[in-house]
């Protein structure tokens, strides 16, 4: 679990700093099992950052909720200028290597969690919205049916790409370099899908609020639609300059034709993740968060039972990338089929 921390981590990391990891690899100066040791041995300074992360994403959420986008925007592009040149600096400056990422990811967040709370503080009705100091044993116990779901979401969200990187792992060195590079090009897009799914969670609530509960699909529709029509041409565009993109990070030539077929199936993902996340949002946002997380352990059996099939008769990289597909296609029908019956 820590290592699978740690290399979420580093799909944060800036580009220059993927290159030197990269290139490590490429003159195997660590073996595997000295770079998970070298993971581990950081772990202390990722758990700070995912603590500092949970609290900063509690003031996101009440904010996303009430549909005021603005200050959101500001926490984010502060924690943007004030992510970057701090990885620079503990990074390379200092040497600190994934311990600095991770403080450096802390700081971001803290920063991030001081803007919001002082629009919170400042600008925001806070006796409209319950922000005041008081203990309600009932609506405490209310909020912990609701979250505790949506802790175990999380979990085992963690846990599948756990399951993930160990598969790859087996098929050797350059095939985890090449995930790796996959996975950091590759978040960009899905911080659309995450931020699309995230917004429609919390629409969704406001309509069922309204008594508008027919609305809920075709807002899906909509956001699904207005996801591909942002992040389409930017998968295209990708796909046909994988050589200029892919060179940021390492120009070895055996890590680039690895990599070429499986960036490709991880890319296209985005056609089948973009309404998968979306209407499961759609279901938390309802409140469903125990449906939701049966939908997600239902799903990650079966993503678990096709890994380990694949990893018995494939050894393609390209072919493990499918997996995805597969996460994120029952994901969407589940819900979909939650949606439909419209018991919520």
């Amino acid at each position: 679990m820590k290592v699978a921390l740690s290399i979420r981590e580093m799909s944060n990391l800036s580009p220059m700093f993927h290159t030197k990891c990269i290139r490590s690899i490429e003159r195997r100066e660590l073996s595997t099992f000295e770079r998970i040791g070298l993971y581990k041995s950081d772990c202390p300074y990722a758990k700070h950052s995912m603590f500092s992360c949970r609290i900063s994403r509690s003031s996101f959420e009440r904010n996303s909720g009430t549909t005021l986008t603005k200050p959101l925007n500001k926490a984010a592009l502060a924690a943007v200028m004030v992510n970057i040149p701090c990885n620079w600096l503990l990074i390379f400056h200092f040497d600190m290597g994934i311990a600095g990422a991770a403080m450096a990811s802390s700081f971001a967040e803290l920063c991030s969690l001081a803007i919001l709370s002082v629009h919170i503080l400042r600008k925001m009705n806070r006796q409209a919205y319950g922000l005041k100091w008081q203990f309600d044993r009932n609506i405490l116990q209310h909020v912990c049916r609701v979250s505790v779901w949506s802790m175990f979401n999380q979990f085992i969200g963690v846990a599948s790409w756990f399951a993930f990187f160990v598969a790859v792992e087996h098929l050797g060195e350059m095939e985890l370099a090449a995930t790796n590079v996959i996975r950091s090009i590759s978040t960009l897009f899905f911080v659309i899908v995450n931020s699309l799914a995230a917004t429609t969670g919390s629409l969704v609530g406001n309509l069922l609020g309204a008594g508008q509960k027919d609305l809920v699909l075709p807002l899906c529709n909509r956001v699904i639609r207005m996801g591909y029509a942002v992040g389409g041409p930017l998968i295209i565009l990708s796909i046909i300059c994988f050589n200029p993109i892919f060179s940021i990070y390492s120009g070895n030539g055996d890590l680039m034709r690895t990599a070429h077929l499986p960036f490709v199936v991880a890319l296209l993902n985005y056609v089948f993740a973009l309404p998968g996340y979306v209407y499961m949002n759609a279901v938390t946002g309802t409140g469903a968060t125990r449906t939701t997380f049966i939908f997600q352990a239902a799903t990650i059996i079966a993503y678990q039972i096709y890994l380990w099939s694949v990893s018995c008769f494939s050894t393609s990289l390209s072919v493990y990338w499918t997996a995805e597909y597969l996460y994120v296609i029952l994901l969407g029908v589940l819900s979909v089929i939650y949606l439909k019956n419209k018991r919520y």
